[in-house]
């Protein structure tokens, strides 16, 4: 299987927001966790994967092929389910997976029927593929989005924020199923959703205002953060105060009082005690630096 290897992709939009600076990615097979909150280049990165948009400067390569000169090529082995999924309300998720195979060039109809149905109990619809997609929740929905990401059986599968508004049970039906299919195939994850990568991901980049300001296996990204990170709990009225003095990169209430994460290299003293570390503090230290 091929890598996905990004080199300098830059982006600047005519309002002059730097929506990428840089950029440079090496994604293997599996799955690979794009975090980063709203606005920090996320979605502007998959669409310039997947061909949508144009960089202003830079490289895109899967294996062999250049994704920015030969796009027509990449969308032949490219799945892709974007943050906005539009579906046809009432139309059956058969029909409609029927019509967009149609559309990815699946001509021969006992082919096709074959692939449709065998796509339908891949995701878990098979047995409600006479119903309109109207009257799906939205974990069906997304389910079957990822139905039609893999019509064509792509190498390459771009999901942008799949997550977000399931519930726990949709969510983690979900997780199961993408980690089947990375294990064949190249999945971007994109997110701002820390468990999402947490569960998923054996590699992951972290994302903001336009830049990678880390990347690589979540637990090593982890580690690095042990033995840095500390905890206190401290009268609200001081939290200012605090953020002052500290590398503050959360806090939360707890018991009716403020709780602090703190990152220091050595000790910050005063009641201050030292915790193991998780990707969400990896996270808010990076987005705190960004």
């Amino acid at each position: 299987m091929d890598n996905l290897i990004i080199t300098d992709l830059s982006k600047t939009y005519k309002n002059g927001v730097k929506a990428l600076q840089n950029i440079s990615l090496q994604i293997p097979k599996g799955m690979f966790g794009l975090l980063g909150p709203n606005g920090a280049g996320k979605s502007t990165l998959m669409r310039t994967i997947a061909t949508l948009q144009e960089a202003d400067q830079g490289e895109i390569l899967l294996g062999g092929l250049n994704i920015q000169s030969q796009p027509n090529e990449l969308r032949k082995v490219l799945g892709y389910l974007p943050q906005q999924f539009g579906v046809y309300p009432s139309l059956s998720v058969e029909m409609l997976l029927n019509h967009l195979a149609v559309l990815k060039g699946i001509i021969n109809r006992k082919e096709r029927n074959d692939i449709v149905h065998a796509l339908l109990h891949k995701v878990n619809l098979f047995e409600v593929r006479k119903q309109k997609l109207g009257e799906f929740s939205g974990g069906m929905k997304q389910r079957f989005g990822i139905a039609q990401a893999l019509l064509n059986n792509p190498k390459l599968l771009i999901v942008d924020e799949p997550t977000a508004g399931l519930d726990p049970v949709e969510r983690n039906r979900f997780y199961n199923l993408l980690s089947e299919i990375g294990e064949q195939t190249i999945v971007i994850l994109s997110t701002h959703i820390v468990d999402d990568v947490k569960e998923l991901c054996t590699k992951m980049a972290i994302i903001n205002k336009g830049n990678v300001v880390i990347q690589g296996n979540p637990l090593e990204i982890i580690e690095s953060l042990n033995g840095r990170l500390y905890e206190k709990t401290i009268h609200k009225s001081d939290l200012e105060q605090y953020k002052k003095e500290y590398q503050v990169i959360s806090d939360r209430l707890y018991l009716g009082k403020q709780l602090v994460h703190v990152v220091s290299d050595t000790h910050p003293g005063s009641d201050f005690k030292s915790i193991e570390a998780n990707l969400e503090d990896v996270y808010m230290s990076q987005i705190f630096n960004g």
